[in-house]
């Protein structure tokens, strides 16, 4: 599901790839099949918006969102379990599903960062990813 990597991608910090790449999502976007048709526009919309900002600003807008608090983290284990050794055994657990997909991690990635589980759950066929989704729907 290309539309998941897509929103994964604007989840992340925004760096010179995601202007460099922004035509590219904007085609896939609207060649989309899985999204309703105002999804796709109200996600081209946003992609326009956030490409259209000077970079530095897109940056300090990112921080400022994600970085500043816990409400708003993309790690989806730290809304769940806080800072409890439980949130360290669900990140195991989610680590070994990861590989048992074949997805690998570098050394710097959390394996509960919400872009990182969009781009899993992208790899997974569509009923299965659906089914991932509707897990971190209510966080």
């Amino acid at each position: 599901m290309i539309e998941l990597v897509i929103v994964s991608r604007l989840l992340e910090y925004p760096d010179a790839a995601l202007w460099q790449h922004q035509q590219e999502m904007f085609e896939a976007i609207a060649a989309s099949k899985n999204l309703p048709k105002e999804d796709a526009h109200a996600l081209g919309i946003f992609l326009r918006d956030l490409t259209t900002m000077d970079p530095l600003d897109a940056q300090a807008q990112y921080s400022e969102l994600f970085d500043r608090g816990r409400a708003t983290s993309l790690l989806l284990f730290e809304h769940v379990h806080g800072e409890s050794r439980d949130r360290g055994q669900a990140m195991v657990d989610l680590l070994a599903q990861y590989e048992q997909h074949g997805l690998q991690l570098n050394s710097r990635e959390l394996p509960d960062h919400l872009p990182l589980y969009l781009e899993y759950l992208a790899q997974l066929p569509q009923s299965e990813a659906v089914e991932g989704l509707k897990d971190i729907a209510p966080i």
